[in-house]
């Protein structure tokens, strides 16, 4: 195949496949594009590449530094952390769980900056409650207190796209859950590491072990709780998600499927662990199967299935809901419906600016959508949404 022909099976510009083929580096979504051209999985095309070769600022280790010092404390040669000079804190696990519970109530609203600033202590606190309560019941209750903690702490870094940092809180979490001796809470965790194992691009590992962890816990579905259908449903549709990132559609579908089966065994009902998965139900499989479509460049597929699960109502959170949305914005791009996409873009803007201003898919999204109007001048929407997206 010619770099040309390349390009025109891709939907790519022939600059980028030159770009590529030289060394550059390209979106994930520019990795899709190629591989679904060569029929490979999306794997198959990344590269190491030399760390060192890009400059890196400074910003995000002064930002982060509290979050640093509470996740990745130093540790003495005795095996101790070191904590600091800290107070000593009130103890008291209902009271820590109440904190617990108000923080991840804070990331669902897109209050950033509330988690950032109260995290670390509250981290650091029940570093110090596990400390404290060495044995029995109250140490299994702080060790899984501990693990919601940093499980929350995971999910709003790889928010912000700081993924040592989350696999390090992640890790522990998972650690946690387990010494605790607490299935469901590591299967939350490992939930977690795949969302940010597909953050990175390692697609193949975040399949593998969401699948393998969904096996070790299928329950039997006329015995199982809400909360085991809900984590065996997710951990589904985060291999589907892999999967179809990785320009594997069969697996994917099938993958799915098996969802399916958990969102029908609640009926009606919702499962929900706001530390780790959130919510699942029936609508949770639904938005996953329109994104994969928006992964295999099926753009009508993508509108008539939205137009059918919002027919249907949902129950979705706010995060899942807009992400669902973005999907939509992408499709009409796809479409070359620039005014339709940039009306769910200022939609989104104007509801959630917090959340879509760490969605770089919105940002692409509305530069691609400007490529496709046509238009020498820009709306006042446009314009808008050019100075929160920083666009030129």
């Amino acid at each position: 195949m010619t770099q040309e022909q390349l390009a025109e099976r891709a939907g790519l510009s022939l600059a980028v496949v030159k770009k590529i083929e030289r060394g550059g580096v390209g979106r994930l979504d520019t990795y899709h594009a190629l591989a679904r051209a060569l029929r490979v999985k999306t794997s198959a095309l990344f590269e190491p590449g030399a760390p060192h070769a890009t400059t890196r600022a400074d910003d995000d280790k002064v930002d982060l530094m509290p979050l640093r010092q509470a996740i990745t404390p130093p540790i003495a040669a005795s095996g101790r952390l070191l904590l600091g000079d800290t107070v000593e804190p009130d103890l008291d696990l209902a009271n820590l769980r109440a904190t617990a519970k108000a923080l991840a109530a804070s990331y669902y609203g897109d209050d950033y900056g509330h988690i950032s600033q109260f995290l670390p202590a509250l981290i650091t606190t029940v570093r110090q409650a596990v400390d404290h309560y060495d044995n029995g019941p109250h140490h299994t209750e702080a060790l899984k207190l501990r693990s919601d903690v940093l499980q929350t702490a995971g999910r709003y870094l790889t928010q912000v796209r700081a993924y040592d940092l989350a696999h390090a809180a992640l890790r522990d979490a998972l650690l946690d859950a387990a010494a605790a001796d607490d299935q469901e809470r590591a299967s939350a965790a490992v939930y977690l590491q795949g969302w940010l194992l597909m953050r990175q691009g390692r697609l193949d590992e975040a399949e593998r072990l969401a699948l393998a962890t969904a096996d070790n816990v299928e329950p039997r579905i006329s015995r199982a709780t809400h909360s085991q259908l809900g984590v065996w449903g997710r951990l589904l549709v985060r291999a589907s998600s892999a999967a179809a990132r990785n320009n594997r559609p069969r697996e994917a579908r099938e993958m799915l499927r098996l969802a399916r089966t958990a969102g029908a065994a609640l009926g009606g009902g919702v499962a929900s662990y706001p530390y780790g998965w959130g919510k699942f139900d029936w609508s949770t499989v639904a938005f996953q199967a329109v994104e994969n479509q928006v992964v295999a460049d099926q753009p009508k597929r993508v509108i008539g299935l939205s137009a059918r699960v919002s027919a249907a109502g949902v129950t979705a959170s706010a995060n899942t809901w807009n992400r669902h949305r973005l999907d939509v914005a992408q499709a009409h791009v796809m479409l070359r419906q620039a005014d339709e996409a940039t009306e769910v873009l200022a939609a989104l803007h104007l509801e959630a600016p917090e959340w879509l201003r760490h969605q770089q898919m919105a940002a692409t999204t509305f530069e691609q959508s400007l490529r496709v109007s046509g238009r020498r001048r820009l709306t006042r929407k446009q314009r808008e949404l050019s100075a929160f997206f920083q666009v030129a």
